[in-house]
């Protein structure tokens, strides 16, 4: 059974760019052999992220990262059961944050910055959905 899950976090303090670049690349390297699929933003030191794969992997995955010492405020968006991936060309492919339309954000906020501590689970993921609309998603594969 495919799930798919979104859960927002905030980076500690020490989080770099040098570390969500080793984050991205542990991740490509684990998820393909777990059958695990999705993406991740990073932005004003905020992850949101959103995984798709079978039930125990993704559940297995999430709970190591709620348990990451990187992240804080681990918050669970969305878990739902799914009949089909939407984001089955990334192993764990990455917001171009640097590409991020501040008008896009403002459709689904209050402000033009990222904050899904702010919006539903269903605002999130439709802001995703437009993001992958738009090409905004680099590290396909």
């Amino acid at each position: 059974m495919l799930v798919r899950l979104m859960y927002a976090s905030r980076a500690v303090p020490s989080v770099d760019q040098d570390t969500l670049l080793a984050i991205l690349k542990k991740s490509k390297a684990n998820n393909v052999p777990a059958g695990i699929t999705g993406v991740l933003c990073f932005s004003g030191g905020i992850f949101l992220q959103v995984l798709e794969g079978g039930r125990l992997a993704v559940s297995a995955l999430y709970n190591r990262i709620a348990a990451d010492p990187r992240h804080q405020d681990v918050m669970l968006l969305a878990y739902d059961e799914i009949g089909e991936r939407r984001f089955a060309g990334w192993s764990m492919g990455q917001v171009n944050v640097s590409r991020l339309n501040p008008g896009l954000l403002l459709k689904y906020s209050e402000r033009a910055v990222l904050d899904p501590y702010a919006v539903s689970g269903a605002v999130s993921m439709a802001l995703f959905d437009e993001l992958v609309a738009t090409a905004s998603i680099m590290g396909q594969g």
